[in-house]
């Protein structure tokens, strides 16, 4: 499983975990609560209606007197209130009162006259100067069908309790009011945890792509690929910084090393050229021999200078990550330009094609098509003819050098790109440095194109060096 898919389940997971436990302890206080404040209100109304009621209870006219009247007239009256949204049109609370002895006197509804109600605990409490209060279902079946009654003393003058006036009020009636805070809660959770998850999925898509970035990058080193440190933020970008000054320096030293050993091994041959030929021009020798052992000294010496001037040149490709400094070229004119400039002999040179225009570093490109035109004017025979063909296919600048020369052998192809493997060139030709193909291979590589070496019959062989048109 991806860290990313790890990091998104465990926080979901986490605010899952957190939203059930606030969610389910509002709930559970959502109803309690709204019964408390029923509760508190039923024992104002209890109280007050217990002070307006005494006078009828001592009068023993509590069932027909005037509190009895107003007390129905309450019950009948059209309310008409709209509460947070829910409409009231009733009264919905019922008034009984007992004597001292528990038995009912009044009843608004008129249900329970005449009934002992002393066992009750709202009736049984107050009768002994406590707070009674209880909460009993209409229909023991139905747990909705609960009722609170709070209950208030009525009190003679002498301060004795004369009777118990209780106010009853159905739980359901708070029902409404609790189903739509509970909704309220329900639904402000899930857009909770719709945020929370979102939130998730971003968090984790942007570690996943911050992680993926480095991990690319990582790779494309690994594959020995030229590649940028990624463009990371926070805590990656110092870890992608990190990983590129790692890898400079690694690879500068392992560079070093490679090429100091390649340089060891090629210089090998031309000092032991140097060094017969001076051993021999100790002797006394005729002067033929004498100058031809001279002017092999002066070649050697200038094929180890060039050998060092190219390695130099595709260690700066190599070493290079990108281009610093692009520019529009004209990879048409370029070739004409090295074709006038490249000493042919009397290999003749022919340029055609169109204008084709790249991104890209002019100094190198130049070098890759002079040193393609190069090796095609070495491996040409006297007389012979170099095409260089510029033009556009599918998107891509394409320059085609031809030669005449005989080919290359089918053991070689799969190795002219590795440094210092050459060819012998016709004719006694001595071999070259075997770094121009490899340095071109880098240029083509650094401006996201290709290089391709083939034998084209019935000529010879064909260089073709792909570049992304501009």
């Amino acid at each position: 499983m991806k860290i990313g898919l790890r990091v998104l389940l465990g926080y979901f997971l986490i605010v899952a975990l957190a939203a059930l436990l606030v969610g389910r302890v509002f709930l559970e206080q959502v109803k309690p609560g709204v019964r408390q404040a029923m509760e508190g209100t039923l024992i104002d109304t209890a109280n007050t209606l217990a002070e307006l009621a005494t006078d009828d209870l001592l009068a023993g006219r509590i069932a027909d007197g005037a509190f009895a009247r107003r007390v129905r007239a309450v019950q009948q009256r059209h309310v008409g209130a709209e509460v947070w949204g829910l409409a009231k049109d009733r009264s919905g609370f019922r008034v009984t009162v007992t004597d001292a002895r528990g038995i009912v006197v009044f009843d608004s509804d008129g249900r329970d006259l005449g009934r002992d109600n002393s066992r009750w605990n709202d009736v049984y409490r107050t009768l002994r100067g406590q707070y009674g209060a209880r909460s009993t279902r209409d229909d023991p079946a139905d747990e909705a069908s609960t009722v609170m009654h709070v209950a208030a003393p009525i009190h003679a003058p002498d301060g004795r309790i004369a009777g118990v006036l209780t106010v009853a009020k159905p739980n359901r009636a708070m029902a409404p009011f609790i189903a739509r805070s509970q909704q309220i809660v329900m639904r402000w959770g899930l857009v909770l945890m719709g945020s929370a998850l979102l939130v998730g999925l971003a968090a984790a898509w942007w570690l996943s792509r911050q992680l993926g970035a480095l991990r690319a990058y990582a790779d494309a080193v690994t594959a020995g690929e030229r590649a940028t440190p990624p463009a990371a933020a926070g805590e990656f970008g110092d870890l992608g910084r990190a990983l590129h000054e790692m890898r400079t320096r690694l690879e500068g030293k392992q560079y070093v090393e490679q090429y100091v050993h390649a340089l060891t091994h090629e210089l090998k041959s031309p000092l032991a050229a140097i060094r017969g030929a001076a051993e021999l021009l100790e002797a006394p020798l005729p002067e033929a021999d004498r100058a031809r052992f001279v002017a092999s000294i002066a070649a050697q010496g200038e094929r180890m200078a060039q050998m060092v001037d190219k390695l130099l040149a595709l260690a700066a490709v190599e070493h290079r990550q990108a281009i610093e400094a692009c520019e529009r070229v004209d990879l048409y004119a370029l070739a004409g330009e090295v074709a006038a400039q490249c000493d042919a002999g009397d290999v003749r040179i022919t340029v055609d094609g169109s204008a084709s225009v790249v991104e890209g570093d002019a100094f190198l490109l130049r070098q890759a098509i002079a040193n393609l035109v190069e090796n095609a004017v070495s491996f040409s025979p006297a007389g012979g003819k170099v095409d260089v063909d510029v033009s556009r296919d599918q998107g891509m600048c394409v320059v085609r050098v031809i030669d005449s020369g005989p080919g290359v052998p089918d053991y070689a192809l799969p190795r002219v790109f590795e440094r210092f493997y050459s060819l012998p060139r016709p004719q006694g030709g001595s071999r070259s440095s075997g770094l121009g193909l490899p340095f071109v291979s880098q240029v083509a590589e650094l401006h996201r194109g290709s290089v391709t070496l083939a034998n084209f019959p019935p000529r010879g062989a064909i260089a073709m060096l792909s570049l992304p048109q501009a």
